[in-house]
């Protein structure tokens, strides 16, 4: 590994079938420039049809468009999304949904970074692999997420409820 200042400029190019496990510990990097755009600890999921690693957060160097498009076709057809871009190279390295179908409801407002887009330096291996070459990522992030959705719905249609029955009751007075 070669570094110029704090970018990498130089890695290896062998693709490693890794399965990553909860203690898998990386970072993810922008294909053209190797500028770091985030880390395992913000992945909490994929979405395998869109080839896309899920990100809850992501470094300052990746720039979100102020431009809002609409998908016409595919994974994304009916969505609302803004581009996401390397801040140093301005290469495409993925999207954010705004507005879906009910389908993609649990992946609003998530960052979905594009493995073909990306390379990740695996820390305990001390190699960068493509990130198209990792098999799985670690979905527990995910998964808690969509839990803790379902709680709050749950939770607002009691609160609902119960607003409804209090109000119920001061009619009856």
């Amino acid at each position: 590994m070669e570094f110029d200042g704090s970018v990498l400029v130089k890695c290896n190019d062998e693709e490693l079938h890794l399965k990553l496990d909860h203690k898998q510990r990386m970072t993810l990097h922008c294909q053209q420039c190797n500028t770091v755009l985030g880390d395992s600890y913000g992945i909490c999921g994929e979405v395998k049809s869109m080839d896309s690693i899920l990100c809850l957060k992501v470094t300052d160097d990746v720039v979100m468009s102020d431009v809002k498009e609409l998908g016409q076709k595919g994974e994304l057809a009916n969505c609302i999304y803004s581009s996401l871009k390397c801040r140093c190279c301005r290469f495409f390295v993925g999207k954010v949904i705004h507005a879906s179908p009910s389908r993609w409801a649990t992946i609003r407002s998530l960052f979905l970074l594009y493995k073909t887009n990306i390379r990740c330096y695996i820390l305990n291996s001390s190699s960068m692999v493509k990130a198209s070459s990792l098999t799985t990522f670690d979905v527990n992030a995910f998964r808690a997420r969509q839990q803790f959705e379902s709680q709050l719905d749950q939770t607002s249609h009691v609160k609902s409820r119960l607003s409804d029955r209090s109000v119920s009751s001061q009619l009856d007075k």
